[in-house]
């Protein structure tokens, strides 16, 4: 096998190619495609970290906590070269390390272990806390939900939580494709807002709106984006 690097090559436009090469059952391909153009922003244009970094503590955490139909992250992984192209037929069978749901174990780069919905956020929580005492306060935490996530009760205790410590290095990415059981009043950002969050509403396609919201300033708070798509199928 070839190990890619992070200067490979590969660009957003072969992101297709590279999820065409992950078949089988059990895919949940519009799980997956959904997150696509937050990924591939926040890896290319915001994430403070690199396949040669991914271990060092003052790197930037991500976590994928809408882990079930992971194929865009290992496509975005292996594009970025956290680990070889090669791997990525292998998708979902036995001896592959890339299952179903992602293995922090066994992927490189992958923070959490993750598809049971509602985790991913309070991991996030606590990880921002655990940086902050440990005076890593230049470390960002990412977490990427879906919105029907929001119909687990962990997040909104998560929600509340970060809201009131000021958990600056907090960072929540919602995709919003209207999977969710409950709609809220005012949209899925009222809801981080009224918890003491910045939150933006944008485009989930348009990379330039979404790096604009991921690197907006949010002093003293954590920062919510809700990723507005279309299920792409």
């Amino acid at each position: 096998m070839t190990q890619l690097t992070a200067d490979a090559g590969l660009r957003y436009e072969d992101l297709d190619r590279l999820i065409a090469l992950m078949t089988g059952a059990e895919k949940h391909g519009p799980a997956a495609t959904s997150t696509l153009d937050v990924l591939w922003v926040l890896y290319d244009r915001v994430l403070r970290v690199r396949p040669g970094t991914a271990g060092d503590a003052g790197r930037d955490r991500f976590l994928l906590s809408k882990g079930h139909g992971p194929m865009a992250y290992y496509a975005v992984l292996a594009a970025k070269g956290y680990f070889p192209v090669d791997w990525l037929p292998g998708f979902g069978t036995y001896a592959s390390p890339l299952g179903h749901h992602p293995d922090r174990t066994l992927i490189p780069g992958v923070e959490i272990g993750s598809g049971s919905l509602g985790h991913g956020l309070p991991l996030a929580v606590g990880s921002a806390l655990g940086l902050r005492a440990q005076g890593l306060d230049e470390s960002a935490v990412w977490v990427l939900i879906g919105d029907a996530e929001l119909d687990e009760g962990s997040n909104h205790e998560a929600i509340a939580y970060a809201g009131s410590a000021g958990l600056e290095a907090l960072h929540t990415v919602v995709i919003d494709n209207d999977s969710a059981t409950h709609g809220w009043p005012g949209g899925i950002a009222s809801r981080f807002e009224a918890a003491g969050w910045s939150a933006l509403t944008v485009d989930g396609r348009d990379h330039a709106a979404l790096h604009a919201a991921f690197t907006a300033p949010h002093p003293g708070r954590p920062l919510a984006v809700v990723a507005r798509v279309e299920k792409k199928f």
